[in-house]
């Protein structure tokens, strides 16, 4: 009888309601804690310290990687559109060595994130990050990932993020900053910052 009621309590916890998927699961890793919704397949919100603010490790021959127990976005969510595997905990913040900077690989960290922001506003902040980080102990960022009924699905499964909001802490300060997932070629990333 005890265990019946274990494989019952193992089955509702993993599948509560009679088979569905939890839509949120809590995630730590080693560089990053990550609450992620199954059902967007992308992630609500990430936490990571900046680490290796001056590393210099190579991502030659690097992708990302999915986790057998989670459902999450996949390659095919990124094929023919303006979408980048957008890393939350970046990678060039965790390059201190080849096993370090693979963690930050998984789609656990990973957003449809517009190309127009990832590879330009989004990615200088990132260096002013990590430039913080030369001067001060410890940065921390935590990323909050917005989604509203407005939010498109793709054909492939993964729901696409309405924004991203960044909360950069260090030496007792914090910075708050908005970005909607749009082309943002050529604005620079402080004209986002936002009072809390």
């Amino acid at each position: 009888m005890k265990k019946i009621l274990l494989i019952l309590l193992i089955i509702t916890l993993t599948f509560p309601l009679f088979g569905q998927v939890r839509d949120t699961v809590y995630v730590t890793t080693p560089i990053f804690e990550v609450m992620y919704s199954q059902k967007f397949q992308q992630p609500l919100q990430l936490t990571y310290h900046v680490e290796c603010p001056t590393g210099r490790t190579s991502r030659s021959g690097m992708d990302f990687y999915k986790n057998d127990t989670i459902i999450t976005s996949d390659d095919e969510d990124y094929v023919n559109n303006e979408w980048d595997k957008g890393h939350l905990a970046p990678a060039a913040a965790f390059n201190c060595d080849r096993e370090t900077l693979k963690l930050t690989f998984t789609y656990l960290n990973c957003a449809l994130q517009h190309e127009g922001l990832n590879r330009f506003p989004w990615k200088e902040l990132e260096e002013f990050e990590r430039n913080l980080a030369k001067i001060f102990p410890d940065v921390c960022v935590v990323i909050d990932v917005v989604f509203d009924e407005t939010c498109k699905t793709l054909r492939t499964g993964a729901t696409i993020p309405l924004g991203f909001k960044k909360t950069i802490q260090f030496d007792n300060k914090s910075f708050y900053f908005y970005f909607p997932n749009k082309n943002l070629l050529g604005t620079d990333w402080s004209y986002f910052m936002i009072s809390n």
